[in-house]
């Protein structure tokens, strides 16, 4: 097999590993933008649920008050017919009566002051949901406008490292290409790394010495452990 200079694997091993970088890059922009979006929607889920909550209390204190008016107007009544009570019992029924329509009209009016004051506290968590909202939608135009922003310079860096690596992919012998290619579609960056201290620093194993003797002749060598493409660090 033709022989593949040190010098133009760590050129590879740098293209591949900048690409790598560059690609995730630009793919977690998009995943950032989704990311803001469903907590976006979240919080105006979140929103949602409190104005409602404050509608249906604000429903139950008003259809309480009208409880408490109605209990009032028996009330009304009641003391309206002692006057014309034919009898002391039809006077103490009515008298009793009366006491206790007031008693259930204090809890009434009790269980009103409590949802009053229920909306209030409901009121006050819908203006924070409010402005957490306000937060993550700032945020969400934060990121996006960074993504689109960087989006271009990254996209136009990695055509100009992917016409690199073409050009220096044409340089290398053709009978040596099939397996670079195995390796490094197989593996990505992963698939080259150098040879230090008598080890693959790729997988930590030892290089023997004919494998170590074939790296400085500039022979392609694949680590036996991981079957990374080695080479000799400058």
């Amino acid at each position: 097999m033709s022989t593949v200079s040190a010098e133009a694997l760590r050129e590879l091993h740098r293209l591949h590993s900048q690409l790598a970088e560059l690609r995730g890059r630009l793919d977690r922009g998009p995943k950032q933008v989704a990311a803001h979006k469903a907590n976006v929607a979240q919080l105006e889920a979140d929103l949602a649920a409190a104005r409602h909550l404050v509608q249906q209390t604000r429903k139950a204190a008003d259809a309480k008050q009208l409880d408490v008016k109605a209990q009032e107007d028996r009330i009304s009544g009641w003391e309206a017919q002692l006057n014309a009570a034919a009898s002391n019992k039809e006077y103490q029924t009515l008298q009793e009566q009366i006491a206790a329509g007031k008693m259930a009209a204090s809890v009434l009016e009790d269980e009103t002051l409590d949802l009053l004051g229920r909306i209030d506290e409901h009121s006050a968590e819908a203006g924070r949901a409010e402005q957490r909202l306000a937060g993550g939608r700032a945020e969400l135009k934060k990121v996006s406008d960074h993504v689109a922003a960087t989006g271009e310079t990254l996209r136009a860096e990695v055509a100009r490292l992917e016409a690199d690596l073409a050009q220096a992919e044409k340089k290398l012998p053709t009978d040596f290409k099939a397996d670079y290619q195995r390796v490094v579609s197989a593996k990505g960056p992963d698939g080259l790394a150098p040879y230090e201290d008598g080890v693959c620093q790729g997988c930590g194993q030892s290089v023997t010495l004919q494998m170590q003797s074939d790296l400085r002749a500039n022979k392609p060598i694949f680590c036996r452990s991981c079957g990374v493409l080695l080479y000799l660090p400058e």
